[in-house]
């Protein structure tokens, strides 16, 4: 018979428990950043995930005004290519299916 007793769900890298009311905080708002730059593609790969796809506000932490500017910023960086649209995926071959 499984335990009434509800344990915590432990943060899987840190080993302490997760706790959803821990409030992220902006990255640009705490280092003072106005404007989200395009050109600082180093700084925009941390917002993108490793498919290419811009992450959302809920994992990154990101304010909203910062959050419009940075999906604006890697659209442009994408246009000149500085970041890719989407990344090679794994175990897909060219033909767009998966091996059996």
């Amino acid at each position: 018979m499984p335990s009434t007793k509800a344990r915590p769900r432990t943060d899987k890298k840190r080993g302490r428990p997760f706790d959803p009311t821990r409030r992220r905080f902006c990255h640009f708002c705490k280092e003072k950043i106005d404007e989200v730059d395009y050109k600082d593609f180093t700084a925009l790969r941390r917002f993108i995930s490793d498919r290419g796809k811009i992450k959302s506000p809920r994992v990154t932490g990101t304010c909203r005004r910062h959050q419009r500017q940075l999906a604006t910023s890697i659209k442009r960086a994408r246009e000149m290519a500085l970041i890719p649209y989407v990344s090679e995926a794994k175990g897909i071959e060219k033909g767009g299916r998966r091996p059996r």
